[in-house]
């Protein structure tokens, strides 16, 4: 079947705000033989290409995007052991929680507190996703993809990826490598990890949770923030967490500390969230800092606003528009720099236009 390139194709469908503009050209690619000629395709006529996943963590352009859009739907899941591992090659066109729900059934750990999180497996890396406690950069031993440069197939070690907070290459290098599958290493019968304290507090008492039960209570905590995609909540129109947490100095968090204490919003100093990393920097809590700047859950600018279950989603509820969503994105930056001198990031990719800076 020769590949199918539609004009003109409304992208707010294909996305979890609902919002944005249509591409110029779209196609879906089912196999890797599609793809090198989609690429090519473009490449003729110099036309820019954007990659989709689940379109779970992306806002687009009102006025859409001038170049190509590749819609991956490759599938496949093949299991195998290898140096103790049990490994898994994913296909970039698997919906993520697939792979976490059989990962789980089968009895390998690694994966399991990622559950629930939308999208596809193509798109994992790119954004190292991670939830409680967990980062996929951790599991992960190989990506195989497309170089653009050279239209070549070949495999990058997880060493070569780059994994960082909600970072990697391909991340930062968007139109250098195009994902076709990932490949994961899971501890075989693996104990569950509790590394994150909302998540070890629901197991208190509980000598080993098993992967299930713990993939059980992490989509339960997940769906009391509406992260879980549910047609029936109202939150459902978002793309998750705005924006990154903010990673300082401790130097920085300790002084942010005492200026909460200053301004009333804790009582000492150990009452502001904040996690010490491993390199000595402190990762602080965006969605805190977000309500104690006088943002509220549930705040409401028109279409859009803030998740009534989370501070830091951001919501769509109907009739929107990305302009909308970005003015509103941005008024909760400026309060919060203006609080407490923080400039939060965003985290989902944009499309079509560019995130002030």
């Amino acid at each position: 079947m020769p590949l199918d390139i539609r004009q003109f194709v409304p992208l707010a469908p294909y996305t979890t705000l609902g919002l944005g503009g249509a591409a110029r050209y779209f196609a879906e690619v089912v196999d890797a033989a599609r793809l090198l000629e989609a690429l090519r395709w473009a490449k003729e006529r110099a036309v820019p290409v954007f990659i989709l996943g689940g379109g779970s963590n992306l806002v687009v352009a009102d006025d859409g995007f001038p170049g190509l859009v590749l819609c991956m739907r490759t599938r496949g899941r093949a299991w195998s052991q290898l140096a103790g591992e049990t490994r898994i090659e994913a296909q970039a066109g698997e919906a993520w929680d697939d792979v976490v729900a059989e990962a789980v059934a089968r009895g390998a750990a690694g994966i399991e507190c990622l559950s629930g999180i939308p999208g596809s497996a193509g798109a994992a890396p790119v954004q190292n996703i991670g939830a409680y406690g967990q980062e996929i950069g951790e599991t992960i031993r190989s990506v195989r993809g497309v170089d653009r440069r050279t239209l070549e197939i070949r495999d990058i070690d997880a060493g070569q990826c780059g994994f960082s907070y909600r970072d990697s290459i391909f991340k930062r290098e968007p139109d250098s490598f195009v994902i076709l599958s990932v490949t994961l290493g899971l501890a075989t019968g693996g104990v569950g990890a509790l590394r994150y304290g909302e998540l070890s507090s629901a197991f208190a008492g509980t000598a080993r949770p098993t992967l299930a039960e713990i993939r059980d209570t992490v989509l339960a905590l997940r769906r009391k923030k509406s992260m879980v995609q549910d047609e029936a909540d109202a939150n459902r129109r978002s793309a998750g967490s705005f924006f990154t947490n903010p990673i300082v100095s401790a130097h920085t968090a300790d002084g942010l500390a005492l200026r909460a204490v200053t301004a009333g919003l804790v009582d000492a100093p150990e009452g502001m969230p904040r996690f010490p990393l491993a390199d000595g920097r402190v990762k602080l809590a965006a969605g805190w800092l977000i309500e104690r700047a006088g943002v509220a859950k549930g705040f409401r600018m028109g279409a859009v606003g803030i998740s009534s279950r989370h501070a830091l989603a951001l919501v769509h509820h109907g009739g929107g528009t990305t302009a909308d969503l970005v003015r509103l994105a941005l008024h909760v930056r400026a309060v919060v720099k203006d609080r407490f001198d923080i400039t939060l990031v965003p985290e989902p990719v944009f499309l079509g236009l560019t995130w002030p800076a």
